[in-house]
């Protein structure tokens, strides 16, 4: 038989190779058609640019209704989601892709949000039923719609947003809150400024708040939105702050301390559509490169990433079939995860950044 030569080298994308039946194909190529009764068939090489089994992979099967937030720990390793039948599932994120851990009944309502802790390996999750679900905490009296962590002064600080129109702030292994803001409306979202300093709290007034922790008072309200911001998340490098909105605009807004826009609206992305169920969506910067890329999951089904500067809409990601409400970027690599109402979620590589 002829000596097979050498396929060319998986930088030369789009390359067509045809292979004898029974031969192994590299992980870095596809088959592409495969005939019945042909000797060969198609593989097209591709560039992968992650460690995942697949360039597509579905986590399946722990949940029974919609998954409301789900991320990677900060080691990228594992991945956490909780939902609406009160439980939170544990995925290992490569090979296998297995669900190790599965908590159920967490708490006596839909759980909707969850963080890994930053200094331990422990989650913390908040509920409908208004506590905190690392320590069973009446937190609030009303719905807690969001959660973020941070350490500041040694310590691992939790803040709370929620329907009673408050936001607190709480050491992670106290039970008592340390500050307590009432911002007079119900509060969809929190997130922590990278040093914790500052507060950044959406709310129904569509309306971001920014809430200064050392001088207990409001130092800044970021005003554009003209319906509810649905979600909050701070850029690696702490220059800018993310926000859709029920509108299905996303804005990002420029949260340095001489920003040069008086509107402090550094850009307006559009692409992905909240629909009619007003679904807090979880969005994510990039953090592999610094944050070149934002992504927000849309009631189209799809996940939405940008090119923040330019604003130019580099993927729509289908797959889902429901609303995509939580998105996550891996640390270390260009994965994205996605969270969905119907109840699965999915692993997706995408390029590295230029």
């Amino acid at each position: 038989m002829e000596k097979r030569k050498e396929p060319p080298s998986p930088g030369h994308s789009g390359i067509l190779i045809k292979r004898q039946r029974g031969e192994a194909v590299p992980s870095t190529e596809i088959a592409i058609s495969s005939g019945g009764n042909d000797r060969g068939q198609l593989i097209r090489t591709i560039q992968r640019t992650s460690g995942l089994e697949a360039p597509i992979i579905s986590l399946s099967g722990a949940h029974t209704s919609e998954i409301l937030s789900c991320r990677f720990d900060p080691t990228g390793q594992n991945i956490a989601a909780c939902g609406a039948d009160r439980s939170v599932s544990l995925w290992r994120t490569y090979p296998p892709n297995t669900n190790y851990g599965l908590l159920p009944n967490l708490h006596k309502a839909a759980i909707l949000d969850l963080q890994w802790s930053l200094t331990s390996p422990m989650l913390y999750t908040v509920s409908a039923d208004k506590t905190i679900g690392s320590r069973r905490i009446r937190a609030h009296s009303g719905v807690i719609n969001s959660l973020d962590r941070v350490v500041a002064g040694g310590s691992e600080l939790l803040a709370t947003g929620a329907d009673d129109g408050k936001v607190k702030v709480w050491k992670s292994d106290e039970k008592e809150s340390i500050a307590d803001w009432d911002l007079g409306c119900p509060v969809t979202s929190v997130c922590w400024s990278p040093d914790g300093a500052q507060i950044y709290a959406g709310a129904l007034d569509n309306v971001i708040h920014v809430y200064d922790l050392r001088k207990q008072e409001v130092v800044m309200a970021l005003r554009g939105h003209t319906d509810i911001p649905s979600s909050l998340s701070v850029s690696p490098s702490g220059n800018y702050l993310l926000s859709p909105s029920f509108s299905s605009n996303t804005i990002v807004w420029d949260i340095r301390p001489f920003s040069p826009s008086p509107s402090r609206i550094h850009r307006v992305l559009q692409g992905a559509p909240a629909g009619f169920e007003n679904t807090l969506s979880r969005a994510a910067w990039s953090q592999e490169d610094g944050g070149k890329r934002v992504a927000v999951g849309g009631a189209d089904r799809t996940v939405t990433i940008w090119d923040v500067e330019s604003t130019r809409v580099l993927y729509k990601l289908p797959g889902h079939k429901g609303t995509v409400t939580s998105v996550d970027f891996h640390p270390k690599e260009p994965i994205i995860l996605t969270g969905s109402t119907d109840a699965t979620m999915l692993l997706g590589e995408i390029e590295r950044s230029i």
